[in-house]
Formats: structure tokens, C-alpha cells, sequence
């Protein structure tokens, strides 16, 4: 299965909900007191698209900045980065700038596909979805707003994002779909989540 490991990368400022997502992703579980991230975390999870078994591997870093001299290594290999922000946190959105430069700076892989995520929907809104969505057209990247607490479109934004990178005519040896189909004409007003930029 060596050929079918993926790399993902969950970046973002501290307290956006990364290792939420993560936990509620691979566990099912989300703890309200869950201690902050040191260093760098890693979880798995195998995930199965159009009948072929892929393990992805979930790499969770620290969003303070007196981790960041951890990062080159981290961002290596990564085939798909997912960005988080929290909707009840402009500054969060804001600083995704910041961790959009590092990942073209530390990245070895000018293909990597992007989701944006704005966490915390279940809480009240401080950022647009609007300026989420103009943020993550901007990257050319996917875009998504959830809830790790409630379990509201998390496992859509691995979902997205594994479709995007073994959809990818980047992804393996060369296979341009790997028997899949993303519709990227879908309008992204009708759906409540996901955005195909």
C-alpha cells in the first residue's frame, strides 16, 4: 500500500480546531477540553475511493509560532494541505496568508492540492463564508466550513481533498483519474458545504 499513502496537512493558526477536526475524523470523538498541540502530531486513517483501499497519514502541527522551525520537514512530501480557520476568529483567516506562503516555500510538491476549512460553524459568525470562499478561490483551492463539535461536513473535507489528489494527473504513475470524477461545474451555491473552486 506503499504506492497508495497519501500525506495531509493540516495547518493553521493554534486553537482553529485542527486536532478537532483530526480526532473527529479517525476517532469519532471531540473533546471540548482538548490540549493545545506540541510540536507536531500524526494520525492515520484508511480511506477507500472507487473501490481502491489509500492510507492517508494526517499530520498535525502546532499553530504557535515557537513551533514553526519544525516545518520544513513537515511540509515534504505532503500531496494535499488542508488550511484551517475559525469563523469566529477573523485573524485566523487573515493569518492563513501567512501559512499559504510557508507552504509554497517548504513544499517540494508544486502540485499539492488545497482545502480551505472554516471550523466552528456551530458557534456565532464573526467571518463571512463569502470571505472564506473569495479566500480560497484566490489560492485556487477547495473550500468547505464545518464543525468538528457537531460532526457537521468533517469527513467531506478528507473526502474532497483525497478525490482532488488521486483525481490528480499528478498522483501516482501518471494515471490521469484513477476511476474517478470530480464535478467541478457543480454550482456552489446549492451546496451548504463545499465550494469547487
Amino acid at each position: 500500500m506503499a504506492d497508495r499513502a497519501i500525506k495531509l496537512l493540516i495547518i493553521g493558526e493554534s486553537g482553529v480546531g485542527k486536532s478537532s477536526l483530526i480526532r473527529r475524523f479517525v476517532e469519532n470523538k471531540f473533546d471540548d477540553n482538548h490540549d493545545v498541540t506540541i510540536g507536531m502530531d500524526f494520525k492515520s486513517a484508511i480511506m477507500n475511493v472507487d473501490g481502491i483501499d489509500y492510507k492517508v497519514a494526517l499530520w498535525d502541527t502546532a499553530g504557535a509560532e515557537r513551533f514553526r522551525s519544525l516545518t520544513p520537514s513537515f511540509y515534504r512530501k505532503a500531496l494535499g494541505a488542508i488550511l484551517v480557520y475559525d469563523i469566529t476568529n477573523r485573524e485566523s483567516l487573515v493569518k492563513l496568508d501567512a501559512w499559504m506562503a510557508e507552504l509554497d516555500s517548504y513544499s517540494d510538491n508544486p502540485n499539492i492540492a488545497i482545502i480551505v476549512v472554516g471550523n466552528k460553524i456551530d458557534k456565532d459568525r464573526v467571518v463571512d463564508r463569502e470571505d472564506g470562499r473569495k479566500f480560497a478561490r484566490k489560492h485556487r483551492a477547495l473550500f468547505i466550513e464545518t464543525s468538528a463539535k457537531c460532526d457537521q461536513f468533517v469527513s467531506d473535507v478528507f473526502k474532497d481533498i483525497v478525490e482532488k489528489i488521486v483525481s490528480s494527473e499528478y498522483f501516482g504513475n501518471g494515471n490521469t483519474s484513477n476511476g474517478m470524477t470530480i464535478d467541478n461545474t457543480q454550482d456552489v451555491d446549492s451546496s451548504p458545504s463545499t465550494c469547487y473552486c
